[in-house]
């Protein structure tokens, strides 16, 4: 009985907090007078050296760098690495079509000159399109700064971008940006997807040349077990498969030629080389055992492997931060560990003092100073992050790894220091005082989540600020910023920047509500008026009364032209 009626109690207080606030909303008076709260037209020309965020509708231009500082001179001195390219098509608007209509089977790459990725990827491409030269596919490349048409037509996004263009209908290439990837992706959409190895000779060229494949020792090149081996290559983009009946050639892949057939095996470059199949022959079984098997043990973390990471459909990593130095102690533990979860989890090392990856990989992160860190990622999708607060040994990596994929342990998230003094108008938010000030439930929240280098963020800055000082002597307003670069929180999820989302009083285990108003004071205004779960009312101000008699007389007489002139 008793707690039925803790539970009417209940629900009459949340009615009485819904009713208060709809009647707020409802009796929002469009006539209010808000003209003092307008800005006046000199402060909008004086702003108006900023993007003006309404200029463009793209729903991704918020999170756009800003490449102000990328002068006109500084495109024409840049140079672009010289890579042979004689055997990669260079498409332009006017032979666009004619290419893509005459070959069946043509890939492309939407790139930029000043991209960082596109340059890394160019003599990959540049390489793969010479072995496949007389292979019935060619390899064309587009700049996409040149030709937009083109890069709106396909919905380029980011750089670069490839599509695989096969009878003239195209979808995205989701494979490495390596030599070997590339070609190994192409032939399994234009071949058979295997290769029959019938001479000792061919056996050695493919070992020599190929730094993972599979090897499927059969009773016959033809029938039920090749077109299962076959089904299973065409489930694996980035391993070349190839079968043999021959028992000399199986012994150069280490096979047993007494073996009982069908078998196969699976061979890498690197540690734990060799990888037997011991399921059943069927695709299901073995393209399950190739795809837990084919990634190294630990893969090193590079700038062109980072897609192989990140886009695994093996989406939880651990990640191994450590110096060289370091990593000689720490990493035989790491890779012993790796063992035990082959398929289920991706381990990487990052290479802390790596000046090409290091420091950019650990900030992103959120790993500071140099002792060795493991952390767990559950993928970009979802996007949280644990730490090892443990001594990195096989024991505490193994309980470590085990706790995270049954989602046991408790998440980490990115912060700068809580500051020592909060008092402006806009409070400054970082992930560790999050909670205190924008879930406070006595406490309606606008918070901006922005970048620094964020050309928007810059142009909303007077507004807000503006804002800010009009409702400061609110109790239950609180405006908010986060730099949403250095700090995180599962419920700051920022599509952009700069993302604005309101955190109604009340209501803190909801979805803020985000800001779809213009940018501008009054516009925000009657935002907050209408979502806020307390109701409140907005004086216009007057001047700020100065100590000393004089001086408040004085203070009185222009009060009118202070406001007009603070507006």
């Amino acid at each position: 009985m008793a707690s039925r009626l803790v539970l009417v109690f209940t629900l009459t207080a949340i009615l009485v907090i819904f009713s208060r606030s709809a009647l707020c909303k409802d009796s929002l008076d469009d006539d209010e007078d808000l003209s003092f709260l307008e800005e006046p037209a000199e402060q909008n020309r004086a702003a108006s050296h900023y993007p003006d965020p309404d200029q463009f509708d793209g729903e991704n231009y918020d999170d756009v760098e800003d490449f102000s500082d990328f002068e006109e001179g500084d495109q024409e001195a840049y140079k672009e690495p010289e890579v042979d390219e004689k055997d990669v098509v260079v498409l332009k608007g006017a032979n666009f079509s004619e290419v893509i209509k005459k070959n069946r089977f043509v890939l492309v790459e939407f790139y930029a000159p000043w991209c960082g990725h596109c340059q890394a990827l160019a003599p990959e491409y540049a390489a793969a399109a010479t072995e496949l030269k007389g292979a019935d596919v060619i390899l064309a490349k587009i700049d996409a700064t040149e030709e937009n048409e083109l890069s709106q037509e396909y919905d380029v996004q980011g750089f670069p971008t490839i599509f695989f263009f096969s009878d003239g209908v195209h979808k995205p290439y989701t494979g490495q940006r390596t030599k070997e990837a590339i070609v190994t992706w192409i032939k399994k959409k234009t071949g058979p997807g295997i290769s029959n190895v019938t001479t000792v000779d061919d056996a050695e060229r493919i070992l020599t040349s190929e730094s993972k494949l599979v090897l499927g020792f059969l009773n016959s090149l033809v029938g039920p077990e090749s077109d299962e081996l076959a089904a299973a290559s065409r489930l694996e983009d980035d391993v070349n498969f190839y079968q043999t009946v021959d028992p000399k050639v199986a012994k150069l892949f280490h096979i047993d030629s007494e073996v009982k057939r069908p078998t196969l095996v699976l061979l890498k470059k690197e540690d734990e080389k060799l990888s037997y199949f011991d399921g059943k022959f069927d695709k299901s079984a073995i393209a399950e055992f190739v795809f837990a098997n084919k990634l190294p043990l630990v893969v090193t973390f590079t700038r062109e492997n980072a897609p192989s990471i990140f886009e695994s459909e093996i989406k939880k990593q651990l990640l191994l931060f450590a110096t060289l130095n370091d990593s000689k102690k720490v990493l035989p533990e790491f890779v012993e560990a790796a063992k035990l979860f082959k398929g289920k989890l991706i381990f990487v090392f990052v290479e802390t003092d790596n000046e090409d990856v290091g420091k950019p990989v650990s900030d992103y992160f959120g790993i500071t100073g140099d002792a060795p860190t493991v952390l767990g990622y559950t993928g970009n999708d979802d996007a949280r992050k644990f730490v090892l607060d443990k001594e990195v040994t096989l024991a505490n990596i193994k309980a470590f790894g085990e706790d995270f994929l049954e989602d046991k342990l408790k998440a980490f998230y990115k912060s700068d220091p809580i500051p020592e003094t909060n008092d402006g108008d806009v409070k400054i938010v970082v992930g560790n005082n999050f909670d205190d000030i924008v879930l406070d439930e006595s406490k309606d929240v606008l918070l901006e989540i922005y970048a620094p280098w964020c050309g928007h963020c810059q142009s909303l800055e007077p507004t807000y600020n503006k804002l800010a000082k009009h409702l400061r002597d609110i109790e239950s307003i609180v405006i908010a910023k986060m730099d949403g670069t250095t700090n995180e929180h599962p419920r700051a999820k920022a599509d952009g920047f700069p993302t604005l989302l309101f955190f109604p009083a009340g209501n803190k285990s909801f979805d803020p509500i985000t800001v779809d108003s213009d940018r501008t004071v009054v516009a925000f205004y009657k935002f907050i008026k209408k979502h806020a779960s307390i109701p409140f009312k907005l004086q216009k101000q007057t001047s700020t009364p100065k100590s000393g008699e004089s001086d408040a007389k004085e203070s009185k007489e222009s009060g009118t032209n202070d406001v007009k002139d603070e507006l």
